[in-house]
């Protein structure tokens, strides 16, 4: 999903049935500059896009105030953190005409009931990269980057996304999501730190150089190991039998937007299937739009990156949010991981 370097595309107004800008804050290359161009197209609106590359840095952006952003698109285990803090409006449904595409499973979820606040933007899991012609053992389990194999040892990037790794390393040893059970993490905490000798970086960027061959192997985001496939198809992409992570990213109003009317025309527009099947053909990342399937390229219909074999889908867990007891707990081990 995902790059850290912040770019901004600025789209003149083309024939314009209306007219304003629209401020969007989002993961880095994650934003299909066609759908933009699209939206310009249509409405006049001209789009501004600002790339952040965590939900911890776009969270304290908008905490800050003065960001100047109209629309945000954080993980469904933030959407609370958001409506909690006030930072995020309700939606007015009555401007949303084709709210009614949200698909039913996406509609009534436990983050953002009846989606009163967001609009799906895409979903997908955190799992491993790897790259097969350097190794080419298992890569369904999270040893690959916890006890790696001798063949990847300082070759491993690990993404710097605190909940994914925690969660992700909990489940290796055997515990659940948000447990504040101290001897779990007492492990997680030893495992960690003693893998991370092996890695060579935790970093974001790894589209490109997974692609490339700089890195042999790497926890990450689905669609991006697509997107590195279609690159080099000597990388693939793993689902840790222990659990892995399943997130959806969607859109969020947020409470000091400026421009409100041209955020309501966007929220209606990524609904419309068509164009909800022209973000998920750039990122490469599954949407949540009834019928956009129709409009998807030909090799995200099949593509084991976005439709998770059958034999590990049960080892896939929706990201909750978790109390901030248990988060200050998962904050010390990070904290003592990256020092």
């Amino acid at each position: 999903m995902r790059l850290t370097l912040t770019s901004i595309f600025t789209l003149a107004a083309g024939m314009a049935s209306a007219e304003g800008t629209l401020n969007l804050y989002n993961w880095g290359n994650y934003t299909s500059p066609e759908l933009l161009e699209k939206f310009t197209a249509e409405t006049g609106i001209t789009v501004t896009v600002t790339d952040y590359d965590s939900n911890d840095t776009a969270l304290a952006k908008i905490q800050a105030g003065g960001h100047g952003f109209d629309l945000v698109v954080p993980s469904a285990n933030y959407v609370p953190i958001y409506v909690e803090l006030g930072l995020i409006q309700p939606l007015d449904l009555s401007r949303l005409p084709n709210h009614g595409n949200i698909a039913p499973e996406w509609m009534d979820v436990a983050w953002d009931p009846g989606r009163a606040h967001t609009i799906p933007w895409q979903w997908g899991t955190t799992g491993l990269g790897v790259n097969t012609s350097v190794y080419g053992g298992d890569i369904n389990t999270s040893a690959i980057w916890l006890e790696p194999p001798a063949e990847l040892v300082g070759k491993i990037n690990v993404t710097p996304e605190m909940n994914d790794v925690m969660s992700m390393a909990i489940m290796y040893v055997g515990g659940e999501m948000c447990t504040e059970d101290l001897d779990i993490l007492r492990q997680v905490r030893d495992v960690l730190v003693a893998a991370k000798p092996s890695w060579l970086s935790m970093d974001y960027g790894m589209t490109e150089k997974m692609a490339a061959g700089d890195v042999a192997a790497t926890v990450y985001w689905n669609g991006a190991m697509m997107r590195s496939r279609l690159e080099n198809p000597d990388v693939a992409f793993g689902y840790p039998v222990e659990g892995y992570p399943i997130f959806m990213d969607s859109v969020a109003l947020l409470s000091d937007a400026q421009n409100v009317d041209e955020a309501y025309l966007f929220l209606d527009f990524i609904m419309v299937p068509e164009n909800a099947a022209m973000i998920s053909s750039f990122a490469r990342y599954a949407n949540g739009i009834a019928g956009s399937e129709a409009f998807m390229p030909e090799d995200m219909k099949s593509a084991p990156e976005v439709i998770i074999p059958e034999e590990f889908r049960a080892a896939g867990v929706f990201l909750p949010t978790c109390p901030a007891s248990a988060v200050e707990l998962y904050t010390a081990i990070w904290t003592e991981l990256q020092g």
